[in-house]
């Protein structure tokens, strides 16, 4: 893999994982459509993955260490962090149970164009119909245990190629009354133990990239970090000036041009 490949890949994986448009959908619609695309391998996946992980964690910094100082501290506003604490808990179950016994399901559907294409319009529509929530019925300002259960369904389901996992999380909130970046802060925030954990079912990989690809991968992790952090910035701006419809009509149109080819032969 050459240098200016791994950095376009790490532009692409830093986008591609925060904004709502599913970077494993546009992953599956490479391989497929452009000729000699091949994947860089699990290991540099892996290392990306492991980039964007820390830019969440860079983004939303303040927000973690108020949440951890909330373990040894009491008042109300410890209460309320520690609250926040078991919702992510109860919504990263499911996700994990999903992920744990869906794996080999959802690894096949990685094959299938058409079920990217069809998953694509469902994000769209999922964005769509969040988008036009009432603004007074977004109230919410944190997550019930129903909420977070249900959101974390939803994470656990964006395994499938083309939903997103960032757009149907966010889009789920606020369909349930959730006021659009605390949807956000809470989707954001629980994609941190489901990409750790991912990463750590893995971690023996990233020990095999060759000497030779060290520097390259490191260049790609790099750009995937710092177009991450760009991604979430632009995402929360979109999500305050509710313009989620930007990115419905992006996977509308693209979803309907796989589904095109792929009726197409």
């Amino acid at each position: 893999m050459s240098l200016i490949n791994a950095i376009v890949l790490g532009i692409i994986q830093g986008l591609t994982e925060f904004l709502p448009v599913s970077s494993s959908g546009h992953l599956v619609i490479a391989e497929h459509l452009l000729p000699g695309w091949e994947r860089p391998g699990i290991m540099f996946e892996i290392l990306l993955h492991r980039a964007t992980l820390l830019a969440v964690i860079l983004f939303f910094r303040h927000d973690l260490a108020a949440l951890i100082k909330s373990l040894y501290t009491s008042g109300s506003q410890a209460t309320k962090h520690r609250r926040v604490i078991l919702m992510l808990i109860l919504a990263t179950i499911p996700t994990g149970i999903i992920g744990l016994t869906g794996k080999k399901f959802f690894i096949t559907l990685f094959n299938r164009l058409d079920v990217v294409g069809c998953m694509l319009l469902i994000t769209a529509l999922s964005l769509w119909l969040a988008e036009r929530q009432a603004p007074e019925k977004l109230t919410k300002k944190s997550t019930t245990i129903v909420d977070a259960i249900l959101i974390g369904i939803t994470q656990g389901l964006a395994i499938i190629p083309g939903i997103s996992r960032s757009g149907s999380t966010i889009a789920v909130g606020m369909l349930l009354g959730i006021e659009p970046r605390a949807a956000a802060r809470f989707s954001f925030l629980l994609s941190i133990p489901a990409i750790s954990g991912a990463a750590l079912l893995n971690i023996r990989e990233i020990s095999a990239i060759p000497s030779d690809q060290i520097i390259t991968c490191l260049c790609g992790a790099l750009a995937a970090l710092v177009t991450g952090l760009m991604a979430l910035k632009f995402l929360l701006m979109i999500i305050e000036e509710r313009r989620l419809k930007i990115f419905a009509l992006y996977c509308l149109v693209v979803g309907s041009a796989t589904l095109l080819l792929t009726l197409a032969g």
